[in-house]
């Protein structure tokens, strides 16, 4: 009895050690200003890029130190998985159960000596099946009794069996050293760090010299750690605090959003009144969850509204289709977007396995509250909708993190340059971004510090037809009767005087043309009834009169409806008289419904989409512009069949990035 209660309170005393050890190592590593430089040719085998590995060394007085380079790592490759030799002692014991939490696996076992056998063989060929799985193996050849800072030949042999490169690696940073045999160094916190690896070396078993080149290949990368003389420039080198696994990327974002969050449901209930809240789930952008978690592993998909909705749902079906024992769960931001997948989804084949629930708000807690209930095995962003938060908390839980159509307009980008490495911490957490454009990609890669960027494409040539009331499209041709139809789509202020011009250019050469201008603020839609002389607004249910030239369709979610009716059609937000920026709209959505399209000069929103339709797409400058164009595809109606044929046909040479896509993705749920 007496001899089971001490060995109670040894486990006791050493699981109180660790979790100690543990706590202080995490605090002043996270608090330790690190400079990080990588060679060149080390980058791929530690970002496990195309496949690569490699094994890692360093000397075993720097261990401590080693999850600050893991932690840089891992971000920007979820796949990777890093395993540590240690030898099956207590000590290694001891390491093992530190460094555990942090994704850091062990394998025990050290070189047989004097016959006895210390698990090396059978740690060889873990070690090997792992490498040969992609992973990263390291190794302190000077370990685990020394002499300090002398290469044992286990380690060379080692190397030459597994044919893979080695990366040395040396590393320093405020701290002091221990009165052991290697003369430990512990992290102090606030201080500064230098992590520097060196270019890999390719070891020949029983080749003379092998040992000792190590041996120099690690002292210098010691050297140049210790006396922070990295200025060469063939290293690549980055600053800032090293947060790893930290679930903000921002100590900003988190805190303002935590300080928010009491405020939050006032603003929800105020949106509520508005209509742009359902009073049934509103708790659902508290993290409250409205549905069960179905069984089997999930995958996440975000999407922010109609457009990014109407794009994701091809991948997502497809992807069910690549992976028939997983489902599938929804987010959107938005009422109408929630009403069209719950449309969509009624008619897909797998509306079993596809559930909707409103993305929570970046708060803290209640991200927490969203991922403790769902547990998605894998989550899917798309376009510009980021939150920092729920990405980090993504993050710390290694759940594998993707951006599709990944968007960063020059305005953005600029914006994120002045937060350089608030945009860095967010960006590296993904395991890859498909950009939409290549002009998208440079700004990713720039802001990301080199995360994996690619396929570069637009999922919204994939996307289905925009959705329509088939009743409702019947009963509005049959009000309009055989008047031709001119669609201003997507309008916005400023833009309105230039169509005024058009339209009464157009009334002169076509007396029976109607022109539908859809705003794209709905709110809107009574000062522009006011500017078109009381034009009828369909919102108050106002049908045109066969004198009226203009009718304002201030409603949402029928676009779909009005490209159909159309003969031609313009897209907003482009012309030069815009109050705003200006950017353009989404020209795929007309396109796949085989409508002509004329845009203005201010396109950069859909620059790469605009390109890809090319001929497909008219642009004009000016009013006498549009109102020409109009008149030449009402007049010429082959003309316009050509032009929205080309446009068509254009889309339906994207196929092949659907199949990518979903392959990508679906190698996230193996990860």
């Amino acid at each position: 009895m007496v001899q089971q209660r001490s060995q109670q309170k040894q486990t006791l005393l050493g699981a109180t050690g660790v979790a100690v050890l543990r706590a202080y190592l995490a605090f002043t590593l996270r608090t330790t200003r690190w400079t990080v430089s990588i060679s060149p040719e080390a980058m791929p085998f530690l970002i496990g890029q195309d496949g690569k590995t490699a094994l890692v060394a360093f000397w075993h007085e720097i261990l401590p130190l080693s999850p600050a380079l893991w932690w840089w790592a891992e971000p920007q490759n979820p796949k990777l998985r890093l395993s540590v030799l240690i030898s099956r002692n207590r000590d290694g014991r001891m390491i093992a159960d530190i460094v555990a939490p942090w994704r850091i696996w062990s394998i025990a076992g050290s070189s047989d000596n004097k016959g006895k056998s210390k698990g090396g063989a059978s740690a060889f060929r873990r070690m090997r099946a792992l490498l040969n799985r992609g992973q990263i193996v390291a190794i302190t050849p000077d370990g685990p009794r020394g002499p300090r800072r002398v290469v044992q030949q286990g380690a060379v042999s080692l190397a030459g069996l597994t044919g893979l490169p080695v990366v040395p690696i040396g590393a320093s940073c405020s701290g002091i050293r221990v009165k052991t045999w290697d003369r430990m160094l512990l992290p102090l916190p606030f201080g500064k760090g230098h992590l520097v690896c060196g270019s890999p070396l390719t070891l020949v078993r029983h080749a003379t010299g092998e040992a000792a080149r190590l041996e120099s290949a690690l002292n210098e990368q010691m050297m140049q750690a210790e006396q922070n003389t990295q200025r060469s420039p063939a290293y690549q080198r980055t600053k800032g605090f090293l947060l790893p696994l930290d679930i903000m990327p921002s100590r900003l974002w988190y805190g303002l959003a935590t300080l928010l969050a009491p405020v939050l449901p006032f603003l929800l209930r105020w949106r509520q009144k508005r209509g742009k809240e359902l009073p049934t789930r509103v708790r659902e952008k508290m993290g409250f969850a409205s549905l069960r978690r179905p069984q089997g592993k999930l995958l996440w998909f975000h999407a922010a509204s109609v457009g990014e909705v109407l794009s994701l749902l091809p991948l997502v079906e497809n992807c069910l289709a690549h992976c028939p024992a997983c489902c599938v769960l929804l987010t959107t931001g938005t009422v109408t977007a929630a009403a069209l997948v719950k449309e969509r989804v009624q008619q897909s084949v797998f509306a079993a396995k596809i559930g909707h629930q409103f993305l929570p708000f970046d708060v803290p807690r209640w991200g927490t509250r969203f991922l403790n209930h769902w547990r998605p095995d894998a989550v899917v962003f798309t376009e510009s909708d980021l939150w920092p938060n729920l990405i980090g908390l993504c993050h710390k839980r290694a759940i594998p993190l993707a951006l599709v159509n990944g968007r960063m307009s020059d305005h953005s980008f600029k914006a994120w340059q002045k937060i350089p490495k608030v945009a860095q911490r967010m960006l590296e957490r993904f395991a890859w971004i498909a950009p939409r454009s290549d002009h998208d990609a440079a700004h990713f890669v720039q802001l990301s510090g080199g995360c994996s960027v690619g396929p570069v494409g637009d999922i919204k040539t994939l996307a289905q037809p925009l959705p329509v009331d088939w009743g409702q499209l019947a009963v509005v041709q049959e009000k309009i009767g055989e008047r031709p139809v001119f669609l201003a789509a997507s309008t916005h202020d400023g833009e309105e005087a230039e169509l005024m011009e058009a339209v009464a250019l157009l009334r002169r050469r076509h007396p029976t043309l109607l022109t539908v201008i859809v705003p794209r603020h709905p709110e809107r839609g009574a000062g522009l009834s006011a500017l078109f002389e009381c034009a009828p607004r369909r919102s108050c249910g106002q049908w045109p009169s066969a004198q009226d030239p203009v009718w304002v369709c201030d409603t949402l979610g029928e676009l779909g409806l009005f490209y159909r009716l159309a003969q031609c059609a313009f897209i907003g937000n482009s012309l030069q008289t815009i109050q705003t920026s200006g950017g353009g709209h989404n020209p795929f959505e007309p396109a796949r419904l085989k409508c002509p399209v004329a845009t203005g000069p201010r396109t950069q929103n859909f620059s790469q989409a605009f390109e890809q339709l090319g001929a497909g797409i008219v642009k004009v400058n000016t009013a006498q512009q549009l109102a020409a164009w109009v008149s030449d595809m009402l007049s010429k109606p082959e003309k316009a069949e050509q032009q929205a044929e080309c446009a068509y046909q254009k889309l339906e040479q994207q196929s092949e990035l659907l199949e990518t896509l979903t392959q990508k993705i679906v190698a996230l749920l193996v990860v």
